[in-house]
């Protein structure tokens, strides 16, 4: 059995040379066709110069294809600054944004996100370039993960207004869904929620509400929790970052982060209501936005109000001599009395 070469094809001033096991052979454009021995080998050429040909053809069509057609310039300052006009629809999207050949539209938006967000820049044109970036396949989750790393680079205040912006954008998707029963967490009555928690809210409602990850079951520390709760790793390395979801009802035991020198936790509640409490003193309820500093060697707990999903990031603090003690539950008639 032969094995023949797909064929490499150079320009020539009168046709296409092609090259098959190291015999030139020659196509003339004006000629009769090419003359080889073989009838096989004769069909394997016209074939291989078809789909080169063909090939050929579908790039130059996905480069207009893709090539960026922007008018606003011209449609906002067209009158007033003609040439920045032109500069910015020709220029920066017609030749710059279109190059996609070196890069391309997805890692484009990218950078440009973090340039705008990096300058603390919130307007309508980093409304117009997360929509972008969303048309150009960044995911819901990939935008939330995009944002908390240049929190830490450009900023938390700028990375949480960029969130705000961000999550108009990325719910859009969700709003022209029709909802059903098991996505409102409709209940029969007096019974628990069709998904099983003792809220009136599903799961699938409350991930709308917040754009971090939910992640996975959190079976490793599940001895040292009551009900349910899930972890999504944001970040590992020298400053973990969790998003740590409970569903209602669900709360950690009593713990302490010990520590010789620094150490602690940082909570940042993200979505849900929930509660903290220290040893001693009253819990406080928790809702989207709010911060807790925690202490190192402090006896406290936090987790979900009895009727709501809670979501908070978790930052571990760097110290020395760090450890976490887990210590008994919460008491199920003092969480009751919670409201």
């Amino acid at each position: 059995m032969h094995f023949f070469c797909i064929p490499a094809l150079l320009c020539a001033e009168n046709g296409i040379v092609v090259i098959i096991s190291g015999k030139c052979l020659t196509y003339r454009a004006g000629g009769y066709g090419i003359f080889v021995k073989k009838r096989q080998t004769m069909r394997i050429i016209c074939i291989s110069i078809i789909i080169i040909l063909s090939n050929l053809a579908v790039m130059a069509q996905d480069k207009e294809q893709h090539a960026v057609k922007q008018t606003a310039g011209r449609d906002q300052l067209g009158g007033f600054a003609p040439k920045f006009a032109e500069l910015n629809d020709d220029v920066l999207f017609g030749e710059v944004w279109s190059r996609t050949d070196s890069l391309c539209l997805r890692d484009r938006s990218i950078v440009t996100l973090t340039a705008l967000i990096s300058m603390g820049i919130t307007d309508s044109s980093l409304t117009y370039h997360l929509q972008t970036a969303k048309a150009n396949g960044i995911t819901r989750t990939e935008i939330a993960e995009i944002l908390t790393h240049l929190g830490f680079y450009a900023g938390w205040p700028k990375a949480w207004a960029a969130f705000r912006l961000a999550k108009e954008v990325w719910n859009e998707e969700e709003c022209g869904s029709e909802d059903t029963g098991e996505n409102l967490g409709i209940t029969d009555g007096a019974g628990p929620a069709v998904d099983g928690s003792m809220s009136g809210q599903s799961r699938t409602a409350f991930e709308r509400e917040m754009l971090f990850p939910i992640g996975t079951p959190n079976d490793a520390y599940a001895k040292y929790f009551t009900g349910n709760s899930y972890l999504a790793v944001l970040s590992s390395g020298t400053l973990p970052v969790c998003n740590v979801t409970f569903e209602p009802g669900c709360r950690n035991n009593w713990h302490i982060h010990r520590a010789s020198e620094g150490g602690g936790q940082i909570l940042l509640c993200v979505a849900g209501r929930g509660w903290y409490q220290e040893w001693g003193k009253p819990a406080v309820e928790l809702k989207p936005g709010d911060t807790v500093t925690i202490p190192a060697n402090v006896k406290h707990w936090h987790g979900a109000a009895a009727d709501s999903w809670f979501a908070h990031i978790a930052i571990e603090v760097p110290g020395k001599d760090q450890s976490n003690e887990w210590l008994e539950p919460v008491d199920d008639r003092q969480y009751g009395q919670l409201e």
